[in-house]
Parts: structure tokens; C-alpha cells; sequence
């Protein structure tokens, strides 16, 4: 059903493609569809056992981001001609990678969602299958971290050299670029924090992948409608902060503080476990 969905999402982009005449990721509207597709297809990409929590999360992707394009008043279905600035082959190729690389990090971000419930839920009758499924999720969710990177530097590299092409220079700290180098350096102290001791948890490196996805937040949709910049859709008007910033906040705080007291829990209770079958030395 999943692989249907994606093809008949393929099959829409195609459409909308051919009626507009250039590639369907041009304003906010469009992106926002094109980031859905891909992280339905990186779901389904990285599905290579029968963990189904990996195909769920690239859905729940598609299912969140099409739910925010038809119901958001900031986005606007209506295809319309292309700006000056935007007729360009580099939209094909720069806007593509950047956009795909917030598909990757999507499913990044949910995936170490589902760890940290797992580890609320987490208890010594089932720990044998849920940790098997905190591995296996933990490695996708590097994986998918590792490709949403490479394909976001990749992609600030590229729009340097755009930006060349355009306005005769490869970077000006516009608030767009800023975001986006903030975005590259912050996933990349996460890939680089399990090399460190004392950091080495597949418990931090998850909730770490969840706490990061804030800056992709930030790049995409804060710098488009908070700041100005030659990246930007603001006009100078003051927009109030959508509410589900709020709720989402508010469910990270709440998952993350008691995914942090049941792994601890249990960390104390399997380390006193171990303890007792350790043989005794009588004096």
C-alpha cells in the first residue's frame, strides 16, 4: 500500500510538472509535497528486515507534511510562473538535494521518536524484543542521518555556486545560508558524538536525532516566513507563531524527560541484577 502511494504521489509531481512547466519544488507549497515523497521512499528504502516501525515512520512523514500543505494558510496549491531568479537549471538540482536531505532527516528525527517511547515502554518481561528493535531502529536511524547530511552539504555547496551565478557571490550570510551551515554543523556533531566517551549512548544519539531536526524546522520554515533575506517569502509583516510549535515542543519535553526516567530505571535494576549473579569471594 505504502509503495502504491508513493507511486501515485510520483505520478502527481509528473503532472504538476508537465502543466507548470518546471520542476514541482519552486515555492512552499511544492516543497513540502516533494519532502513527503521522499520520506515516504526513505522509509521504504531502508526497510531491509521486518522491523515495521522503519515503513511507518517515512508515512508518518508523508501523512504530517500533506496534512500541513492542505491545511496550513501560509501554503498555496496554485501553480504559478516561475520568478526571474528561479529560471534557472539549478533548480532542478540544488532545490532537489536540499529538499531531500529534510526527507532523510525527517525520518531520522521520528525513528528516534519511536526509540524513546520504546524505552517508556521498555520493562524486563519484554526487554529482549524491544531492545533487538532499539538496535535495529538506532542503526536506520544513523543511516538515514548519514544520507540526509551528505545530501545537505552537498546540497549548501551547490547553492553557493548558484548564488555566484546569480548575484555574484558564493555565500553572504544571508539568514537562509546561516541556517542551513548551522543545520550541517550541529548533524554532524551528533554523527561525531558517539566517538566520544562518556557519549556513547544510543539513547542520547536518538534523542539527539529528534532535538536536531529543530534547526531543519528553522531553515525551511522559520528563515522563509520569520526573517528577510534573499531566501525568504516575508514581506515584514508579524506572523503569530503557528500553535503546533507549542504542542510539539511540549510532547518532546514530555516524551524525552520520561524515555530519560525509564532508561535510568531499568539501567539501575539490570546493573543491581548483574551485581547479584556475580559470584561471591568469602574472605
Amino acid at each position: 500500500m505504502l509503495v502504491i502511494a508513493a507511486l501515485l504521489q510520483i505520478a502527481g509531481l509528473v503532472v504538476q510538472w508537465y502543466i507548470s512547466g518546471h520542476a514541482p519544488w519552486s515555492n512552499g507549497y511544492e516543497a513540502v509535497m516533494f519532502i513527503s515523497l521522499i520520506g515516504l521512499v526513505s522509509g521504504l528504502l531502508l526497510y531491509r528486515n521486518s522491523n515495521s516501525y522503519i515503513p511507518a515512520a517515512g508515512a508518518l512523514i508523508a501523512v504530517i507534511l500533506m496534512g500541513f500543505a492542505h491545511g496550513g494558510a501560509q501554503m498555496n496549491p496554485q501553480i504559478t510562473p516561475l520568478v526571474p531568479v528561479l529560471k534557472s537549471y539549478w533548480l532542478m538540482i540544488h532545490v532537489a538535494i536540499i529538499t531531500a536531505s529534510y526527507g532523510f532527516l525527517g525520518l531520522s528525527a521520528l525513528l528516534g521518536m519511536f526509540v524513546l517511547l520504546l524505552h517508556i515502554v521498555n520493562n524486563p518481561a519484554r526487554r529482549g524484543f524491544i531492545e533487538k528493535s532499539l538496535r535495529e531502529l538506532t542503526i536506520v536511524n544513523e543511516l538515514s542521518m548519514i544520507i540526509g547530511i551528505f545530501m545537505l552539504t552537498c546540497g549548501t555547496f551547490l547553492g553557493g555556486m548558484w548564488a555566484n551565478e546569480s548575484w555574484g557571490r558564493y555565500w553572504s550570510w544571508d539568514p537562509k545560508e546561516t541556517w542551513a551551515f548551522i543545520s550541517v554543523i550541529v548533524y554532524a556533531f551528533v554523527l561525531h558524538a558517539r566517538l566520544i566517551p562518556g557519549m556513547q549512548s544510543k539513547f542520547l544519539f536518538n534523542f539527539l536525532s529528534v532535538v536536531s531536526f529543530s534547526t531543519v524546522i528553522m531553515t525551511y520554515f522559520g528563515v522563509n516566513y520569520y526573517l528577510s533575506g534573499l531566501h525568504s517569502y516575508a514581506k515584514g509583516d508579524p506572523m503569530p507563531i503557528p500553535a503546533w510549535i507549542y504542542t510539539t515542543l511540549t510532547v518532546v519535553a514530555i516524551v524525552s524527560l520520561a524515555a530519560l526516567f525509564r532508561y535510568k530505571r531499568l539501567s539501575k535494576a539490570l546493573g543491581r541484577a548483574q551485581a547479584a549473579r556475580r559470584p561471591q569471594i568469602l574472605p
